[in-house]
């Protein structure tokens, strides 16, 4: 235990020295701008907000207070700050971007994206979505709290579509991946979910049948389908995904949520769903959109003993 214990913190460290590195690659030169990494730090905090209180821009960057002071001097005298005490205690002062310093903020972070973007270029699709699960793990993990969780803002910057060129085969790819990664499972489920896609596109309803892609910063992270049941007037809701970097946000809600609505629009009275008692997450997703668990039953599937469950809910004025 003692070998395995300290094979992972070198695991750690060697991952901290690696993305340390890499980092320092990406600011070299602090992105081409007369600015050290610190200041530029700075007026990234500050860029965030119509001003900013002092003590919080110390606290979230670690930075001692005479060194922040004397910075932010630096940056006043440049005209690219002005600061002033609070309305609301006297003992503290805030922080605000002149005109001068939101362009700089402006460039600055129009810069830093135009790196993130290069280094992303030279990855292929599939390795840009494993490094975003991943780095969605991390922070799960670690418990870091995602930005504008519960938050309107947070649910704005994601935006559902109707699929487009590509994204049938980027659902079926990417059930497959998360799913053998996060549950074992094999291709058994991958296949299934590509027949799935293949009848909604072989036999789709246009009037009665639709699916939705989750998209953030223009990368899909979710995806949805409402098909018909075999009972008259009863809807399906199927192949609900939420990516790992994206969990948190309330996609999985929308999306159940936009499944519902179009359901009920388009006159169906009830939908139903399938789903396995592992997803924990998404039967709390389903239990708080009204659905309930109406029957359940054992089978193996995907290379795993799975209890498979039928969940239901009336639709508009149904009951």
């Amino acid at each position: 235990m003692i070998d395995s214990s300290r094979q992972r913190v070198a695991e750690v460290r060697a991952f901290n020295r690696f993305y340390t590195a890499l980092l320092g690659l990406l600011e070299n030169d602090h992105l081409h701008l007369p600015y050290t990494l610190t200041e530029a730090r700075v007026l990234f905090e500050l860029g965030q907000a119509d001003q900013v209180d002092l003590l919080e821009v110390r606290q979230r960057l670690g930075l001692d207070a005479g060194y922040l002071t004397r910075l932010v001097t630096k940056l006043a005298q440049a005209g690219l700050v002005t600061r002033e005490r609070s309305a609301t205690d006297a003992r503290r002062q805030v922080v605000r971007l002149t005109e001068d310093g939101r362009d700089t903020y402006r460039e600055l972070s129009r810069r830093s994206s135009d790196q993130i973007g290069e280094l992303l270029g030279r990855l292929p699709e599939p390795a840009q979505q494993r490094l975003l699960a991943a780095m969605g793990t991390v922070r799960d993990v670690l418990g870091e709290p995602r930005a504008g969780d519960g938050g309107a803002g947070a649910e704005a910057a994601v935006r559902l579509r109707a699929p487009e060129p590509g994204d049938l085969g980027w659902v079926v790819s990417r059930n497959g991946a998360i799913y053998a990664a996060e549950y074992g499972w094999d291709a058994d489920y991958e296949a299934l979910v590509a027949r799935i896609v293949a009848d909604y596109v072989e036999h789709r309803d246009p009037a009665r049948e639709t699916a939705w892609i989750a998209e953030r910063d223009g990368v899909p992270v979710g995806c949805v389908f409402c098909v018909r049941a075999d009972e008259p007037d009863t809807a399906k809701l199927r192949l609900l995904l939420v990516e790992p970097a994206a969990r948190g946000l309330g996609v999985g809600g929308r999306l159940v949520d936009e499944c519902l609505r179009y359901a009920t629009e388009v006159g169906y009275r009830r939908m139903v769903l399938w789903t396995n008692d592992v997803l924990t997450s998404a039967r709390r997703i389903y239990a708080r959109a009204g659905f309930e668990l109406v029957d359940s039953a054992k089978h193996r599937s995907f290379g795993h003993e799975l209890v498979g469950e039928t969940w239901a809910r009336p639709l508009g004025g149904a009951r």
